[in-house]
């Protein structure tokens, strides 16, 4: 049987062992890393709180948390902030030994609640992606799109819609070159054309210093890279990769879209993918997407990926229950932050984003 003694709140900052531990377990990714958890919380100064329970050294289950303070949003718990999801993760020896999943889930959620009303939390946020919490309603959902990896190349080429691969050879035909590159000049180049794409969406761009950050624990570690594309050497679009275990993520995409006919955000996916591959990973996710974003849906749906339903969901610390929510950063503001020049977006995005979480 379980046992409450074994619940513990680590930081996995602190916690040597817990890379290996995670990759232990069934649902990880790369958001569960503690490089990740280095850069949300030297970015944005969050607290690490990670609800674990560890018997014998191993991790049998887990939910990561980062407490906010914020004088915008109030005090809370997020599960993770600016992460796409973050399921439970649970060791395969708990369903060897007889136990279901609801059990530690449960025991989890209790002392997540639990915490949160002697730290005085407003809400607890939980990104549980495919994950869902029996007979309780997301607060909102996204989709998400996970593409196998682990066949050979021609064959993982063969399950693109004829659409894809139809872009893929444009931006080869127009003589687009590709980088795969890890370096902190290509992460300032991506952010150049990131500051460009959050612009054009109406939407201040996350602050420099979390991509630096990025750079010094993801891709100086080897745990992600950059693809870059450009045209004439000019630099035209690009995207930011994470890579944990067997798993590789897309994170961050940006282009610009003077130069959109050349389909160059096509050609960075597919060379993305090939380096994947080549590397020995398993499964290769698109990260999350909004429902009313058409034309997103449309572009991940064509890499013959399988579709998921990324469940999130929101607990009123007061309320006691779990409540309805809505699509952060949408609304009449984003016409305002089109229209504003880029260094004023970049010092709203170094205000803002630390509050959003």
């Amino acid at each position: 049987m379980l046992d409450e003694n074994k619940l513990k709140i680590i930081n996995p900052l602190e916690y040597p062992e817990w890379d290996r531990l995670v990759l232990s377990t069934q649902g990880y990714s790369f958001f569960h890393s503690s490089a990740w958890a280095r850069v949300l919380t030297e970015s944005y100064g969050y607290r690490p709180l990670y609800f674990a329970l560890i018997d014998d050294e191993r991790l049998l289950a887990s939910i990561p948390c980062m407490e906010i303070k914020s004088i915008i949003t109030g005090k809370r718990a997020v599960s993770l902030p600016f992460t796409d999801y973050c399921e439970p993760v649970f060791s395969p020896a708990l369903e060897k030994e007889g136990e279901g999943l609801g059990n530690p889930l449960s025991m989890i959620l209790n002392a997540l609640i639990s915490y949160g009303k002697k730290a005085a939390w407003k809400t607890i946020e939980l990104r549980l992606g495919v994950s869902p919490l029996q007979q309780i309603m997301p607060s909102y959902t996204y989709y998400g799109h996970t593409l196998d990896i682990s066949g050979k190349e021609d064959e993982i080429y063969s399950s693109f819609r004829s659409s894809t691969k139809r872009n893929i050879n444009k931006a080869i035909k127009e003589e687009v070159k590709i980088r795969v590159l890890n370096s902190l000049d290509s992460i300032s180049e991506f952010y150049r054309l990131n500051c460009i794409t959050r612009k054009a969406h109406g939407l201040p761009p996350q602050p420099y210093i979390f991509f630096e950050k990025i750079y010094e624990h993801v891709l100086s570690k080897n745990k992600g890279f950059v693809v870059l594309a450009s045209y004439d050497n000019t630099c035209i679009a690009g995207a930011v990769y994470f890579h944990f275990g067997e798993k590789a993520t897309y994170k961050y995409g940006a282009s610009d879209r003077n130069y959109q006919h050349l389909r160059a955000n096509n050609l960075v996916m597919w060379e993305a993918i090939r380096w994947c591959s080549q590397n020995g990973l398993k499964r290769f996710c698109f990260g999350r997407t909004e429902p009313d974003n058409k034309g997103l849906l449309q572009f991940k749906r064509g890499w013959g990926s399988d579709e998921q339903i990324l469940n999130y969901y929101k607990y009123d610390i007061k309320r006691e229950t779990f409540v309805s929510d809505s699509s952060h950063l949408t609304g009449v503001h984003n016409k305002f932050f089109h229209n504003m020049p880029i260094p004023l977006l970049r010092i709203t995005g170094s205000v803002l984003y630390k509050h959003i979480g």
